[in-house]
């Protein structure tokens, strides 16, 4: 069961952060390993905003498409994902957002289980660096914004 967390100080205002990774079709653009996705629906309301969405992810010819369900909890500038189909068994997936002068603090973490139980083995094995890249990547890209 890989499980990590990641924190980042950005120089965007915390508004803009959640945007960004709301903007789920944009993904495949900067994230490594993340070849595509699709939001199905989305859904906008005074406190939240709900999320249907795939991305497929691996390195072809070895892909994987898992689909997500996204809720915004705009009160607390809380993003919450958890795993509706595909090759996992759960994720929870946590964003909190810390606006500081000049920067936001972001808190990233995720916990998952992989339905192949070879692969949960080595993801569990890698995946802190993973998502260290995958940060590194939001980061960088969310710094051009």
């Amino acid at each position: 069961m890989p499980k990590a967390s990641v924190k980042r100080l950005i120089e965007r205002d915390k508004k803009t952060l959640i945007d960004f990774v709301l903007d789920i079709e944009k993904y495949p653009e900067f994230i490594p390993f993340c070849i595509d996705s699709k939001v199905y629906k989305k859904k906008e309301e005074k406190d939240s905003i709900n999320i249907i969405a795939d991305l497929t992810i691996g390195k072809r010819p070895f892909t994987d498409t898992y689909k997500s369900d996204v809720r915004l909890d705009k009160i607390n500038d809380h993003i919450h994902v958890t795993n509706i189909d595909g090759p996992l068994n759960y994720l929870e997936n946590n964003w909190k957002f810390i606006e500081k002068d000049n920067f936001t603090e972001v808190h990233f973490d995720v916990d998952f289980e992989i339905k192949n139980k070879f692969l949960n083995i080595i993801m569990a094995k890698s995946f802190q660096f993973g998502l260290n890249k995958i940060a590194d990547a939001f980061q960088k890209r969310a710094e051009t914004l």
